[in-house]
């Protein structure tokens, strides 16, 4: 079976658009994608959501995710068996101790950029520029996180280390890029008020920790900014669980009614006590680069979603509808009350976060309502949309 999708130059505002080389039904899988370039967010990192340092996969078994997150270590999970984690097969890089979720992983991260990023016995030395420069990033882009330095520092690494530079230089360059001005305002939006200063300092630390002649663009003001908004632009979140795998896993046992009833019951409440201990931060949560993904337009009625179903960095676009040959794939970018909102609240949004005024099928719909916010959309107004949109592109 050949590709159920394609990307294809749609025009020079809309950039490029993906559609379907066949018909797709409803429910089915459009493709499954592994990211060119992906890396865990830093505070995530940080307060230990052990995640696998290639792909994003939860190291925890669902007990262990269960007890953190609760902050409860008595805690026992029913059906242990069907946790997926494999702690066996776990592996570290023997230099700095990173950790890996197979021998695979730690391969694949190796022979890719870690030759170049392996901290080595400096890994908790706070003066090795590495660390300079993720401790700057830290403090200038606090939780909910929407993108890493790691994610730019690995696709420097990834060049540096390969045989081939120009055929990465070229995978990266099939990213939607920006005007000048439209890089301001997405660099801005990642860096707050003070992005000047603080792109200054990233760019002297990043230079610091990998610069390279074959890449020296990148290092300049220009080209550093542009690099940045690629990622804030283009950067897909991803989260995996692996108690939300063993959530559904259990969903799909076949159980007496009496013991369904029972779990389902468990289940409930130990997501609602997990709430109220660690709020809506369940996932070990990063970002990565997707070619085919990224080139997937937003709808106010998208016929398509991603997921993270492997509990990896694996993207999975399902679709929503059925989708008929030739037909634009398109997802959202808003999550699902967004998406419920007024037109002119949608836009804000989206205006504000990606650059664009939608014109799908919804919008014009209702082009002609008025440009105001509804009375109970107001009071939601003057509070930050930004935890709304992270959810939405982090969701298991």
């Amino acid at each position: 079976a050949g590709a159920a999708a394609e990307a294809r130059f749609i025009s020079s505002a809309k950039g490029k658009g993906l559609f379907a080389t066949k018909n797709i039904r409803k429910g089915e899988t459009v493709f499954v994608e592994r990211p060119v370039v992906s890396s865990q967010f830093l505070w995530n990192a940080l307060y230990n959501y052990r995640a696998c340092d290639h792909c994003l996969r939860a190291l925890e078994t669902a007990e262990e995710n269960a007890q953190r997150l609760l902050g409860k270590s008595s805690l026992v999970l029913p059906h242990p068996e069907q946790c997926s984690i494999r702690k066996d097969l776990h592996q570290q890089c023997p230099r700095c101790q990173v950790t890996y979720c197979s021998a695979e992983c730690r391969q694949a991260a190796l022979e890719q950029y870690h030759q170049v990023l392996c901290l080595g016995p400096s890994r908790d030395d706070p003066t090795h520029p590495l660390n300079k420069l993720q401790e700057a990033w830290r403090n200038m882009h606090y939780p909910p996180e929407t993108s890493s330095i790691m994610l730019m520092a690995r696709m420097v690494a990834t060049i540096k280390q390969a045989k081939d530079k120009e055929w990465w230089i070229k995978a990266f360059s099939q990213f939607c890029s920006k005007t000048a001005n439209e890089e301001e305002e997405i660099v801005h939006k990642l860096l707050g008020d003070k992005f000047k200063g603080q792109l200054e300092l990233l760019r002297l630390l990043f230079t610091e920790a990998l610069y390279d002649e074959s890449l020296s663009r990148w290092f300049t003001p220009e080209g550093f900014r542009s690099l940045f908004a690629l990622v804030g632009t283009n950067g897909q979140g991803i989260g995996t669980s692996s108690l939300s795998q063993w959530v559904h896993a259990c969903d799909a046992l076949d159980l007496p009614m009496l013991q369904r009833e029972e779990l389902d019951a468990f289940i409930d409440q130990l997501y609602k006590d997990i709430e109220k201990e660690s709020g809506e931060f369940l996932n070990c949560e990063g970002s990565g680069l997707y070619v085919l993904q990224s080139c997937c337009n937003h709808s106010c009625i998208p016929n398509a979603e991603t997921s993270f179903p492997e509990n990896n960095f694996l993207l999975h676009l399902t679709a929503l509808e059925d989708i008929e040959a030739g037909e634009e794939i398109c997802i959202s970018y808003l999550d699902c009350c967004q998406r419920e909102r007024s037109r002119h609240s949608r836009n804000k949004i989206l205006r504000e976060n990606y650059l664009f005024t939608c014109s799908c099928p919804k919008c014009l719909a209702q082009a002609d309502d008025a440009d105001v916010t509804s009375d109970e959309e107001e009071e939601g107004e003057g509070e930050t949309d930004d935890a709304e949109l992270e959810d939405e592109m982090t969701d298991v």
